[in-house]
């Protein structure tokens, strides 16, 4: 890997910020050099959110895009924004228990994730940022489910730390379901 840019776009309390931020420290504890930029309305609970992680082996010159290479959409007006903006041959990764339309370009990746669906089965749907950033991770490679683990159990806030093995179930059932349907997509 030399350089990747990704985009996590959601609603306040999704856990956009997070999960984007789970990302950058792991890559950051794997020696990359990283940053992470997080965009966000006024109320964090309701709004939108979106969070700029790029990741590189080599100093990062310019931390914004303007073309992602991958966006992860938790929710259908993510899609909607991002959709366009991706660079061809790139990759919309989105919750498909959320959205009204299947996206329309035939250029860039599509595939769906029932993650709030998922979240739910899990036990609670603030587990949908976990189920995401799982099939990032299988998807795309960009690092091992087990380093964003590690990097879970170092920056999970200790009031959810009682959340703990359930995250990495989460992380884990992402990655499972983005294997079975990345095949299909």
């Amino acid at each position: 890997m030399t350089h990747y840019d990704v985009v996590f776009s959601g609603f306040g309390g999704q856990g956009v910020l997070f999960g984007s931020q789970l990302l950058a420290y792991a890559a950051m504890e794997a020696g990359l050099q990283v940053t992470w930029i997080p965009s966000y309305g006024p109320e964090m609970r309701g709004g939108t959110a979106n969070c700029t992680v790029v990741i590189s082996d080599e100093e990062i010159g310019a931390p914004l895009m303007r073309r992602p290479s991958a966006v992860v959409a938790l929710n259908y007006p993510s899609v909607q924004k991002y959709e366009p903006l991706i660079a061809p041959g790139g990759l919309l990764l989105y919750n498909a228990s959320l959205t009204l339309r299947q996206p329309e370009r035939t250029d860039i990746r599509c595939v769906p994730i029932p993650a709030s669906d998922t979240a739910a089965e899990l036990g609670t749907p603030k587990l949908l940022n976990m189920v995401m950033l799982g099939a990032l991770l299988q998807i795309t490679g960009v690092l091992p489910v087990e380093a964003v683990e590690q990097s879970l159990e170092a920056h999970l806030p200790a009031h959810r730390r009682d959340m703990l093995e359930t995250n990495k179930l989460a992380l884990r059932r992402g990655a499972e379901l983005a294997q079975t349907l990345s095949v299909m997509a």
